[in-house]
């Protein structure tokens, strides 16, 4: 994948993200800083990052639960440790963190 590509597909995700968040019924503070980071706020003062990793061409989240690196495999962002894809991923994480049920697989 070019840097480019890259690029093109990261900023399609976070936009993708935001709308998501922007919709929800779920009272989530976010917000996206300087380099592509993308924060994610509760109400519990916990926060979800997602940020570019451009060197690697991967995306990575950062959760209570843990940290997790994405790559770009069969059209999806896919886990490197066990090929959960990025949404699905995101839409547990938010749950898990207190966020309740915010749906990333819908469009």
């Amino acid at each position: 994948m070019t840097e480019s590509e890259y690029s093109q597909l990261a900023d399609t995700t976070f936009a993708h993200i935001e709308h998501v968040l922007e919709h929800a019924d779920s009272d989530l503070d976010y917000e996206l800083a300087a380099g592509g980071v993308l924060e994610i706020e509760f109400d519990n003062g916990s926060k979800i990052i997602i940020n570019r990793q451009g060197a690697n061409h991967e995306i990575w989240v950062a959760a209570k639960s843990g940290g997790f690196h994405f790559r770009w495999l069969d059209n999806a962002w896919r886990d490197t440790r066990n090929s959960t894809e990025l949404m699905q991923s995101l839409s547990k994480l938010v749950a898990l963190q207190g966020g309740g049920e915010v749906d990333f697989s819908q469009a």
